[in-house]
Formats: structure tokens, sequence, C-alpha cells
């Protein structure tokens, strides 16, 4: 064996071993699959459309009762242990953030994101809580100290990647022992929100197409069924708060806030369209907060014009859009509602004062508050807004 080869086979074997072995204390159910609101066959794709036309993008809610200061709430208390326990689910990797698939003891799968150098892990947390406490749909991210993974390589997502490339990825579930375990701490786990998700079914190739919804598609909304043009229109702002260009459909999902009847196919009566991922947010560099600072809301704050034209990829499925002066309202009042305290909460219980990223040097979180309260007052002190059509360009 040649020494480059020694070396690759030290690395591998470094990479896919366990650190620790321990018999696990509890038994891992099954994991369950993701609920799907049933779609009928042949008109997956008019039913899907047709369910995002009626479709709520916003629910009351009141942001200056909101603890920032703690996770989500959860009803199993199995992401509220001292040590989180799961069993590794070799699931094909997606995207560029270290993340994998862990089934919970009662079968439930959430997604794991680690790594010291990931800034998704704390943007994520703090974008979706956010969300959630204005009234917009959001998956629940909990900041955990520390999750017990059996099964788990040491390096999951590099590995599954690296593995999945030469058509050997499965081979993980078989080669790991399920006593040896990884212990990984400071990470970010997404419980999607408890929802049936209604999405076409595809192929390999066009499965990332068949899911979610692009933000051109938000004028097809019908007002009389559906969500209103302020709801919209403060969702679209909120995007631009947030610089969350990377808006591919996936990153959104549709979902029905009821439970399907057994063996029915009747059109979902409540369906929501919420934002699903906002780990490349505070920046648009992923929290970067000299870009995040520069990125302004408005082009144009007098005519409350918003475009991410000028983030990676052009925006992505963001289209230019004129803000109407209900939909600046209601995300003024909403932003407005959260006090100094709460913004501070927001970034310190999503740990923005202890990313150590690749040679970053991390602000203190009173400055990412000052940012936060510059951009609100910059929505509050636009307008009034003319009334115009939302669409600007294709």
């Amino acid at each position: 064996m040649t020494l480059l080869g020694l070396g690759l086979l030290v690395a591998a074997t470094i990479a896919l071993s366990p650190l620790r072995s321990e018999p696990s204390p509890v038994t891992f159910a099954e994991p369950r699959a993701e609920a799907k609101w049933p779609l009928t066959h042949g008109h997956e794709q008019e039913e899907r459309d047709d369910a995002l036309r009626r479709a709520k993008v916003w629910t009351a809610a009141n942001p200056a009762a909101v603890n920032f200061q703690r996770n989500p709430p959860d009803p199993s208390g199995l992401l509220s242990e001292p040590i989180v326990r799961c069993r590794y689910l070799p699931n094909e990797p997606h995207g560029t953030t270290p993340k994998f698939d862990c089934v919970l003891r009662d079968g439930e799968v959430v997604k794991v994101k680690y790594g010291w150098a990931s800034a998704e892990v704390h943007a994520e947390v703090a974008a979706s809580h956010l969300l959630a406490a204005l009234g917009f749909g959001a998956d629940d991210m909990f900041f955990l100290p520390r999750v017990r993974c059996y099964g788990c390589p040491r390096f999951p997502f590099e590995v599954a990647e690296t593995l999945n490339r030469i058509g050997a990825r499965r081979i993980l579930a078989r080669w790991l022992p399920r006593d040896r375990f990884v212990d990984f701490e400071s990470v970010a786990v997404e419980r999607r929100l408890a929802r049936h998700e209604i999405a076409m079914s595809g192929s390999a190739h066009d499965e990332a197409a068949a899911k979610g919804w692009a933000w051109w598609e938000l004028d097809r909304l019908d007002p009389s069924s559906g969500a209103r043009r302020a709801e919209l229109d403060a969702l679209r702002l909120m995007a631009v708060f947030l610089a969350h260009w990377d808006n591919k459909s996936s990153n959104q999902r549709l979902v029905c806030l009821a439970s399907p009847l057994t063996g029915s196919t009747a059109p979902c009566p409540q369906p929501f369209a919420l934002i699903h991922d906002v780990g490349a947010t505070f920046g648009p560099q992923k929290m970067d907060i000299k870009s995040w600072e520069a990125k302004r809301v408005w082009v144009d704050a007098i005519e409350c014009r918003v475009s991410m034209k000028d983030m990676p990829y052009g925006g992505g499925t963001f289209p230019d859009a004129q803000i109407s002066e209900a939909g600046r309202a209601l995300l003024s009042r909403q932003l407005g509602a959260l006090s100094e305290r709460q913004i501070l909460d927001l970034f310190t219980s999503a740990r923005f004062d202890t990313f150590r990223g690749w040679g970053m040097t991390t602000p203190p979180v009173s400055e990412w508050v000052r940012v936060f309260r510059a951009k609100v007052a910059d929505i509050s002190s636009a307008g009034p807004c003319p009334d115009r059509p939302s669409r600007l360009s294709p």
C-alpha cells in the first residue's frame, strides 16, 4: 500500500469510527414517516396549486409575550433531557451545512445541525424563533448543549456525502455498531412543524421541484380565501429583513393545519405557507453583521420597493416587489412590539456571542441588537406606501 493510500485509510477510519461505546439506556422505535396530505393520483399538481391559492401565511400573534430565553415547547419532552439521545439515520445528504437525521426514541425524526464553524446553527435558531413570534410559520428550532447520536460516524455529514458520491452511503447503516456513539455539542435541532405537508411526489431527479413553493407564486394567492395582501407583503418584507436569499422552492413549505380523514382525498381546509430553511440569514453570508447592516431594507423607502437582486443568485425565486402600506404597517407593528430585552435574548439564546467561524471575530450581541433596531426603524419610518400592484418584475 502506498503512503497516500495508507493515509487515506487512516483518515477514513478516524472519520467513520464513533468515539465511545455505551449500550443505549433507551430503545429507539422505527422512524416515523413524514406526514403527507393525500393528493389524488393524476391530479397532484392542480390540487397542490389550489391549496396554495387558498393558503394563509400569518396568524395573529403577540410578540411582546414571547420568551426568547427558552426553546420552543417540547410536548414529548425528548428534546428537553440533559442528554438528548437519538439513533443515526443515514439519509441522503443535502446542502452544504453539516447535518444529519436522527431518530428519537418515540420514532420522531429530527435534523441535527452541528459544527463549531457553522453559522447556520445559530442563524436558523434566531430566525425561526423570530418568525414564529411574529405570527409567521416556522419549524421548531432547539439550541441544545449536547446530542448523543448512537451509530453515528464521527463526521456524519462529510462521511455520508463522500460515500454518496460513490454509491456506498447505505453501508453506514450496516457497518456502524449501534452501541457506539458520538456526542455533538452546541447544536441546532430542527423539529418540523407538526402538520401534513402538501407536496407532489417526485423522482430523485426532480424531488426538490416537487416540494415547497417559490416566492413568485405568492401573486397567485386569492385574498378572498387565502392570505390578504397585507399579510403577503409583511412576509415579503420579513424575508428582506432577514436577507433570506436562499429561497429555492424546497426551502419553503406548504402544509395543512388540519388532519385528513382516513381514506379521504378531500382538499385541505386550512393550507398554510411558511419558510422552512432560514439558515442563510442575517447576512446575506450567514451571520455577517457588516453585510447585514449594509443591506438596506428598501431600495426605495418612499415608494416602498424591495429587492434581493444584489444578493447571491440574484435573490433566487424572490421577485422585486412593491410593499403595500397595510403590509408595511403590519410588520412594523409586530417588530415594534419587541422590547430591547427580547431582542437581546433572541440573539443570546442562539449563542451569537459564542460563534467562532473560520478567522471570524464575533461582535457582541449588543451590536446585533443595534442593527436589528435600525432595520425596524427603517420599516417604521417609511411610507405611507402607494397603492400599487405587488409585482414589479418577472
